[in-house]
């Protein structure tokens, strides 16, 4: 989540488990020749994955994953070193319908997104909200990546301080040198 370098390999990486994330689902549906409508009605099945919105303030990373329809005991969230997991199931509804499906668009099923979240975070404050069908994971920074004001001095009185030790230095120096010339 912090600064870094462009990686292209990275970002083809990427691209390829989103493309791949985008056809999982394909593969599984059914023959679209069927008669009647019928077979459009078992698209539910197929696999999706919940769309996840992820911000980064100076003291928390913040996730809103939409989640519609999915009731909050199905949520599963879990926080393992810096990888964020979320699991969950949208069941369908099991009422028998006689209508005749023209399109079904919606998503049933379960899926997974995990997330490496890239800084430490404070494990004890991380919490989690549901409302409206979005679900918000608030993940506060630790303490020591958050940024630190340093008070800046001027350099006359850090020199002033260098210059005084060492001439109490010095005068140790030969007050030591005297006394043992003396003795």
């Amino acid at each position: 989540m912090g600064l870094g370098c462009f990686d292209p390999f990275r970002e083809m990486d990427r691209l390829q488990s989103e493309m791949n994330r985008l056809f999982e689902g394909f593969q599984e549906l059914p023959d679209r020749t069927t008669s009647g409508g019928a077979a459009l009605s078992q698209y539910s099945g197929r696999k999706w994955s919940p769309s996840v919105d992820i911000a980064e303030t100076q003291n928390e990373i913040v996730l809103r994953a939409e989640i519609p329809g999915i009731p909050q005991s199905d949520i599963d969230i879990e926080l393992t070193g810096d990888t964020l997991t979320l699991r969950g199931e949208r069941k369908r509804e099991n009422e028998e319908r006689k209508d005749q499906f023209v399109c079904v668009e919606s998503s049933y099923g379960r899926f997974q997104r995990s997330f490496t979240i890239g800084v430490p975070v404070d494990n004890d404050r991380v919490t989690a909200s549901y409302r409206d069908g979005v679900l918000e994971v608030r993940l506060p920074k630790s303490e020591a990546v958050k940024p630190r004001k340093i008070q800046v001095t001027t350099g006359e009185s850090s020199s002033s301080a260098i210059a005084a030790n060492g001439s109490a230095s010095a005068a140790q120096r030969s007050d030591s040198g005297e006394s043992a010339q003396s003795k």
